[in-house]
């Protein structure tokens, strides 16, 4: 066990914990705005992975991937929306998680009908195949790539949020969408758009970790658990409450897994115990 050992495991859980901060985003903005508790992002997140295997086995460019499977999953989520969640907004919101619950393993099994139970093999781009060296501290490119990509992203939305008309609605309509909807603002518009943003936050979690995690039907099945008890940890409704949450688990399971491998789990969810007892709205959420 040496320091350098340690300080490689903590990057690596930061990396993992923004993996977990993507999917957290796209579950907090869908049930801030939507009050829907979405089951199926685990599945969009894995369906993200199978597109860019798609993709890049067609156009042999990651790059390509990276861009075009957020777009493409985004549709999808947009798709399922408009067909399938918006006949249930008048009704109880048990109606809509029942639905997303389904939804998910439907998406898994047609999945496997379609590539098989197996995974797909699915590579980092050469570019990024290496290693880095700074300070006597080894670290895989494609990982530095992927908390790069997934920063600018979490920058990104919170500026969108913050300094756009359609974010201004948004962070309106989560607080109140009764007075949304009297100023003349199209909510379903908003609605829909904002549910296709979530899917594409998870699809693009989904092409970053493919070559790290690897490829397979149940892979979102874990990592969409994860991905709940960062919004649980963090303060459910809190943008940076998902993201100091994301970042907290990432490291956590990280470090447990090199000290105590068999614990690892076991230390996420008695962190996740531990502040619900000390604080039940998440170390940034909104208190009453």
């Amino acid at each position: 066990m040496t320091a350098t050992l340690i300080i490689t495991q903590v990057l690596t859980g930061v990396v993992g914990g923004l993996v977990y901060v993507l999917l957290a985003l796209g579950l907090t903005l869908i049930f801030g705005l939507m009050r829907v508790v979405n089951f199926a992002h685990g599945a969009f997140y894995m369906l993200g992975a199978y597109t860019a295997v798609v993709v890049v086995g067609f156009t042999h460019t990651f790059w390509v991937g990276l861009i075009l499977v957020p777009v493409v999953v985004g549709v999808a989520g947009l798709a399922v929306e408009r067909s399938l969640i918006r006949p249930l907004y008048a009704r109880s919101d048990y109606d809509s998680l029942l639905l997303t619950f389904g939804l998910s393993f439907v998406m898994v099994e047609l999945v496997k009908l379609v590539f098989g139970k197996l995974g797909q093999p699915f590579s980092a781009p050469p570019a990024l195949a290496d290693t880095l060296a700074v300070g006597g501290v080894t670290f895989p490119k494609y990982l530095a790539f992927m908390g790069f990509v997934a920063i600018v992203t979490v920058v990104a939305l919170w500026l969108f949020l913050q300094r756009t008309d359609l974010g201004l609605t948004i962070r309106a309509g989560t607080q109140d969408s009764i007075m949304v909807r009297a100023l003349g603002v199209n909510f379903d518009r908003t609605r829909a758009i904002v549910f296709a943003v979530g899917i594409a936050l998870a699809g693009l979690a989904g092409v970053l970790n493919a070559p790290f995690a690897g490829v397979n039907p149940d892979m979102g099945v874990q990592i969409l658990i994860f991905a709940f008890v960062t919004v649980v940890v963090g303060g459910l409704g809190s943008y940076w409450g998902a993201v100091g949450g994301g970042l907290l688990i990432g490291v956590v399971y990280s470090l447990t897994s090199l000290l105590f491998p068999q614990l690892a789990q076991v230390a996420v969810f008695s962190m996740m115990a531990l502040v619900l007892l000390l604080r039940p709205a998440g170390l940034l959420g909104a208190t009453t």
